[in-house]
């Protein structure tokens, strides 16, 4: 039996309430001795770790470096290998656009070029408010190429979605991203003899911008990666029997919640914001993703203090998430974003899980850090898991077999 075909036999539907914390990026490395986690001033936290169980989990496998779509595929219990989802349609989704049969999508940075070599990925992270000003010039001057439409979206900061309609497109493609600072522009290429013309659309996308940015410093090229088509993929109704919502920030995060039957609950930009949303609609749903996204970006810009300063602007608000009592409740990563490699990173993701049913030894003066998860109760797992922990201590699963 595979594993989802467990799922859809022993799930039920019960009235418990789970909460699914992540902060996007938390795990860390340390600096001066401590990571981010360490570092910060997490009274909230330590004390609900003392009374929580902990662990540490790998969101692919050992030694494996996640993007963040396969890395919340396995925080919501899909097998990220078997599912392998373009980060595109992800953000696609996210911003509402529809993506039909006949379409790729393509998640866009902005960029800067200086002297035929890529000086910053992400063009100084551009106010949003810019961002929109390019693409509604870039959509009067890149309209079509060759028999192809060509779609422009905004995104957050420095992200956009490219979306290509027409036919015989195909997804099969390599990043046109050097995914490093000095190198010149990097273009696609074909993994297949179908996905030729893509590729060559794409390309040609790549010159043309990079034309019409001309006077745009710092956002004057684009780099294109997680080319996408609409993949097939069950929903959490499906498989958990579960009413989920997602309260996310960020267009990407909302496309992968979108993707696997979440709806999507509007929500202010700030942490307090997302909190009164999740209080507004508490008594809705019975599973809710909440998404934290700045711990992530500033490990990206080598921000340290910048990343400890969310996690306890986060702390700060814990207590409001445990007035709610909810019946299980995660606090943990997608995956780990030291500031000290400015990067996505392999380490495993900090884990904390409060519920009714734990076997978890009450102890003073823990602290929920990268240290003590690494000898908590629940070991060192995969991130795939986390969900059926929180199902089988919401008491949402039958027993399995005689």
């Amino acid at each position: 039996m595979e594993r989802e075909e467990l799922f859809r036999k022993i799930s039920i539907e019960n009235e418990k309430k789970m909460v699914l914390l992540v902060l996007d990026g938390l795990g860390g490395l340390p600096v001066d001795g401590k990571t981010e986690l360490e570092t910060a001033r997490t009274p909230n936290l330590d004390l609900l770790a003392a009374e929580s169980e902990l662990g540490l989990s790998h969101s692919i496998a050992p030694g494996i470096t996640p993007g963040s779509g396969p890395a919340h595929l396995s925080l919501f219990g899909y097998d990220p290998l078997k599912y392998e989802i373009g980060r595109g349609i992800l953000e696609a989704l996210g911003v509402g656009i529809t993506v039909g049969a006949k379409s790729v999508a393509v998640r866009g940075n902005f960029a800067t070029l200086e002297n035929g070599l890529i000086t910053d990925r992400r063009a100084g992270r551009i106010p949003t408010a810019k961002n929109c000003e390019i693409i509604a010039y870039l959509r009067e001057k890149i309209k079509k190429i060759e028999d192809v439409e060509i779609g422009l979206y905004s995104g957050e900061e420095h992200r956009f979605v490219l979306v290509l309609t027409g036919e015989a497109l195909s997804d099969q493609l390599t990043d046109a991203d050097p995914e490093a600072t000095g190198r010149p522009i990097l273009y696609a290429r074909a993994k297949s003899e179908a996905a030729a013309k893509t590729a060559r659309i794409i390309n040609i996308f790549i010159d043309r911008l990079t034309a019409e940015l001309t006077d745009f410093h710092p956002a004057n090229t684009c780099l294109l990666r997680g080319f996408a088509q609409y993949p097939a993929i069950p929903s959490l109704a499906e498989l958990f029997k579960l009413k989920a919502a997602a309260i996310a920030v960020y267009p990407m995060y909302k496309g992968l919640a979108q993707l696997v039957g979440m709806d999507i609950l509007d929500s202010g930009r700030t942490i307090q914001d997302q909190v009164a949303t999740l209080k507004k609609h508490y008594r809705e749903y019975d599973f809710f993703f909440v998404h934290i996204k700045k711990t992530d970006s500033y490990g990206e810009d080598g921000n340290f203090a910048g990343k400890v300063s969310v996690i306890e602007e986060f702390d700060r608000w814990l207590p409001e998430i445990l007035e709610l009592t909810p019946d299980v409740l995660v606090v943990t990563g997608d995956h780990s974003t030291p500031a000290l490699l400015k990067a996505h990173s392999w380490h495993p993701n900090p884990v904390l899980l409060k519920a009714s049913f734990q076997r978890q030894t009450l102890k003073s003066g823990v602290k929920f850090s990268e240290k003590n998860c690494v000898s908590g109760i629940l070991g060192t797992f995969y991130a795939m898991d986390v969900l059926p922990l929180m199902m089988a201590n919401a008491l949402k699963f039958k027993k399995y077999g005689a």
